[in-house]
């Protein structure tokens, strides 16, 4: 997974957390779908934007100095 990838889906996360705060605000149906799919998706791309940080090896050199 590319990093552009791991922002979208962090981005599209919060953006489902954004329709899902409103429908829950609203007492409309589903809204709890949407925020677990949101915590997913910001989940996962935190994980996938973490592991390809770390495994990068100018930025861990630079955490090592």
């Amino acid at each position: 997974m590319k990093i552009k990838h791991a922002v979208i889906s962090i981005a599209a996360g919060f953006a489902f957390d954004f329709v899902g705060a409103f429908w829950k605000i609203m007492h409309w149906p589903g809204a709890n779908i949407l925020l677990m799919i949101a915590l997913l998706l910001k989940v996962s791309g935190l994980v996938a934007l973490i592991i390809k940080l770390v495994s990068n090896k100018r930025i861990r050199d630079f955490m090592n100095q």
